[in-house]
């Protein structure tokens, strides 16, 4: 008789926006924390359609499009899992692309150390306290007034679109597209986040490795990637991984409502 090398689980979940469901099947082997991204990418995902479509059925549409990268120059936050993935990601770029997002991350690192703000972000990413939306408000606001495009923007499109972090998919805009020219003018109106899938991810990731739940500012991820490559090669069994997961997304939500 063969033994099974996958269990499945049947996920069933209610967010403000509507009823999110499906079936996975967890590998019993031993995998790393990247191989969840997909998934609550996934369900995070379908949280937002259902939240716009009830959106536009009261006459909010989005208004977000291909090519509008006005929001491409705020600070964006992810959690490790998705700066591992990320930078595997890069690092099946051919060596040209690669080097050419060398040369931007570092032109970028030269701007936010000249402003004294680079050192403010790497005490963030290795923060041993967990994140504070209000003690990052500043940070935040101080990045945005320098108006530096992602070092991954490439002629105002993603050169990263299928591996951009949550952050970024969860920023769906309904208001006027001119209204993006400031993103903190308060005229900015965005759908409700049914599921922050960063910040789950950050909590598995701090619950299994015994950590904070940290957050990685974007222009620091090559750096950071980098000097924790040793907490990368740790793996643990999928279903270990995805009940971890699946506790924090109800956690996550309980404390919403």
């Amino acid at each position: 008789m063969q033994t099974p090398s996958t269990e499945r689980f049947e996920i069933s979940i209610t967010t403000a926006a509507g009823h999110v469901s499906a079936a996975v099947d967890a590998p019993l082997a031993f995998i790393p924390l990247t191989s969840l991204v997909p998934l609550l990418r996934s369900l995070g995902e379908e949280a937002q359609r259902l939240e716009e479509a009830r959106a536009a059925a009261g006459g909010r549409l989005r208004s977000c499009t291909k090519g509008c990268a006005a929001c491409c120059r705020m600070l964006v936050p992810l959690s490790p899992p998705e700066a591992f993935r990320l930078m595997d990601h890069v690092r099946r770029w051919p060596v040209e692309q690669q080097e050419h997002l060398a040369v931007r991350l570092e032109a970028t690192k030269s701007a936010l150390v000249a402003h004294g703000i680079w050192q403010r972000l790497l005490d963030v990413a290795e923060s041993e306290q967990p994140p504070n939306d209000e003690e990052l408000a500043p940070l935040n606001e101080a990045y945005y007034s320098l108006r530096i495009p992602c070092p991954f923007l490439e002629e105002n499109t993603c050169s990263v679109y299928e591996e951009r972090p949550s952050a970024c998919r969860e920023l769906l805009v309904t208001s006027p597209p001119v209204n993006c020219n400031d993103m903190v003018s308060g005229t900015v109106e965005a759908l409700p986040i049914p599921l922050r899938v960063g910040t789950i991810l950050g909590l598995v990731w701090g619950e299994l490795t015994a950590s904070v739940p940290r957050m990685i500012p974007l222009p620091l991820v090559a750096d950071w990637v980098e000097r924790h490559q040793s907490e990368q090669a740790q793996k643990w069994q999928g279903t270990v991984l995805l009940t971890s997961a699946l506790d924090k997304v109800r956690r996550y939500l309980n404390q919403v409502a």
